[in-house]
C-alpha cells in the first residue's frame, strides 16, 4: 500500500473556515465543504504521516450511514457522493474526489451525544473503581469489553483543545435545556440502536460512538462524522471476548506501536514506519468494505 497520503488540503480562492486534526472546513457562502484528509493523531497529536485513504473512508462511511438513518434522522448533508461538484471546486477534483461532504451551515450544540454498549475505555476505568459510568449505576460483575444491559447515553463537553469532559445528563440540561437533550439523547440512542444491529450482521460490533447535532433554524440535525472508525470503537464480532480489550478498526496500530516508544506523548509525534501506515490503512479500508459491502473506489 504505497499510495501517498493527502496530508494538507488547501484550495486556492476557497476560504478555508477550520482546520481540525483530520477535517477542513472550507466557507462557501450559502454552506460548508467538509474535506477529510488522511492525517491520523493519537493521544491529541497528529502524526508527521499519515494514513493513504483514510479520508475517503471517513466521508464514505458518513454517506453511507446517513443514506441508513435519514428516513428517521434528519442531517447536514447537502450532496449524496456521486453528485456533482459545484463548478467553484470543479479545479480541485482530484484533491476532493471521495473526501468531501456539501453540508448545511448548523449552529452545533455545546455537547457531544456519546453512546456506549460495551464498557471500554474511560468506562472501563471508572466502572473498577466505583460501578458506575459517568455516575450511571452499574451491575456487579461486569468485565472489560462487557455488552451493558442497554445503552447508555452519556454526554460530554466539546473541548477545542485536549480531551472531552464526561458530564451527567442533568448537567447537559444545564448547557442545552430539557426539551433539546432529551431529543438528542433519543435521537442518538436511536440511530446507536439501528447502527449497531446492522453492523452486527456484517461482522462488526459498535462498542460505542459519538454523534454531534446542530440547529438548522429550528430543528435539530445529525452533523458533522458519523459512525465512522474515528468517532466509535469498531470491534471484529468473531474475535469478541469479554475480559480484555478488543482489536479494532482504527488507530489501534498506530496507539501500539507509540507505547513501544520513548516519547512523552507531546508535539512532534514520532514518523509511523511503513509497516504500521499500511496495517492501520488496511484496516480503515476491512471497516468500509464490511459494512458497505463494497470495496472502496481508491
Amino acid at each position: 500500500m504505497s499510495d501517498q497520503a493527502l496530508l494538507k488540503i488547501d484550495l486556492p480562492g476557497i476560504q478555508k473556515l477550520k482546520s481540525g486534526k483530520v477535517r477542513e472546513v472550507f466557507d462557501l457562502g450559502d454552506k460548508f465543504l467538509f474535506v477529510a484528509s488522511d492525517r491520523i493523531s493519537a493521544f491529541d497529536v497528529i502524526m508527521p504521516n499519515g494514513i493513504p485513504h483514510k479520508g475517503a473512508v471517513l466521508t464514505q462511511i458518513s454517506h453511507f450511514w446517513f443514506d441508513q438513518t435519514e428516513s428517521f434522522q434528519p442531517n447536514h448533508r447537502l450532496a449524496g457522493p456521486n453528485d456533482p461538484l459545484p463548478e467553484n471546486l470543479k479545479p480541485f477534483e482530484s484533491q476532493l474526489k471521495g473526501r468531501s461532504m456539501l453540508v448545511k451551515k448548523a449552529k452545533p450544540l455545546a455537547i457531544e451525544c456519546i453512546v456506549r454498549g460495551y464498557l471500554a475505555g474511560s468506562g472501563w476505568k471508572e466502572y473498577k473503581k466505583s460501578r458506575t459510568v459517568c455516575g450511571i449505576p452499574l451491575p456487579e460483575g461486569l468485565q472489560e469489553s462487557s455488552e451493558l444491559p442497554e445503552p447508555l447515553f452519556t454526554p460530554s463537553t466539546k473541548a477545542d483543545e485536549g480531551h472531552d469532559e464526561n458530564i451527567s445528563f442533568e448537567k447537559a440540561v444545564d448547557i442545552v435545556g430539557q426539551e433539546v437533550a432529551e431529543k438528542v439523547r433519543d435521537a442518538s440512542l436511536k440511530i446507536y440502536s439501528h447502527a449497531r444491529n446492522y453492523a452486527r450482521e456484517r461482522g462488526i460490533i459498535i462498542a460505542d460512538t459519538k454523534f454531534e447535532f446542530g440547529f438548522d433554524g429550528d430543528q435539530i440535525i445529525l452533523i458533522d462524522e458519523v459512525l465512522t472508525p474515528d468517532s466509535s470503537r469498531f470491534w471484529p464480532a468473531n474475535e469478541y471476548q469479554p475480559g480484555r480489550g478488543q482489536p479494532s478498526f482504527d488507530k489501534q496500530f498506530v496507539r501500539d506501536y507509540l507505547e513501544t516508544l520513548d516519547w512523552d506523548k507531546t508535539p512532534p509525534g514520532p514518523e509511523l514506519p511503513a509497516e504500521i501506515v499500511d496495517k492501520t490503512s488496511a484496516k480503515y479500508l476491512e471497516a468500509y468494505e464490511r459494512l458497505t459491502g463494497k470495496k472502496l473506489a481508491v
